[in-house]
């Protein structure tokens, strides 16, 4: 029976995705990305859509194909009401006379857009809209209601429909840097140790500290 305080909603209230993923085509790496659930049901039922391994498809159907897998980094933020679009292009083949998906030509119909993969640091604004096989770079930003049609460059910044780019977060040669340093593959102690670094936008002051951290080994 749910309380007062389960109802409650409220920017502060996360649902953990390491948490409570069941989904075997979905992959979270670590266990800090999180989706703002508080005005949603949860992440499965309300973002990822299409998605071939929830309870409903295993219970009634196979497929005829290989499954587009969903792969999510590290320290990514996800808004309420976003939607990850799954199922390559939903059986709807704009290359045939007609859109509909008629069940003696499904194979057929289906082609598949490939991967889903959203990189570490990333952050999903609100009804935001990924659709199948797009690859979003680290750092990258999602403006709310976009529409992301095409990659997104690491560090940058997208918005519209379809989102187009609008800046880098950062100048090119501070990016470069930024990759190059895999912050999110460092071990739980390092990255807890240079945390106040990160939290910050001194490259150079992050690379040095960053070194001496090694060097103490």
């Amino acid at each position: 029976m749910s309380t007062k305080q389960d109802q409650i909603k409220h920017w502060s209230r996360v649902e953990y995705l390491h948490e409570t993923h069941t989904n075997p085509n979905i992959h979270i790496k670590g266990n800090t990305s999180y989706y703002s659930n508080a005005w949603t049901g949860n992440f499965e039922e309300c973002v990822v859509r299409y998605l071939y391994g929830d309870v409903y498809s295993l219970n009634q159907w196979e497929p005829a194909w290989v499954i587009d897998q969903l792969y999510i980094g590290s320290h990514v933020c996800i808004a309420a009401e976003a939607v990850i679009l799954m199922g390559g292009n939903n059986t709807h083949r704009s290359d045939w006379f007609s859109l509909y998906p008629f069940v003696e030509s499904i194979v057929e119909s289906y082609q598949s857009k490939g991967d889903t993969i959203i990189g570490d640091g990333v952050w999903i604004g609100m009804r935001a809209m990924i659709l199948p096989g797009i690859q979003i770079g680290e750092g990258a930003i999602i403006a709310s209601g976009a529409v992301v049609t095409k990659d997104v460059a690491p560090y940058s910044v997208v918005a519209g429909n379809p989102a187009k780019h609008i800046k880098f977060r950062f100048q090119s040669d501070t990016i470069t840097s930024l990759l190059d340093l895999k912050i999110y593959d460092w071990d739980e102690a390092k990255f807890k140790h240079l945390q106040s670094f990160i939290c910050g936008n001194d490259i150079e002051r992050l690379i040095e500290e960053a070194c001496k951290y090694e060097a103490s080994l």
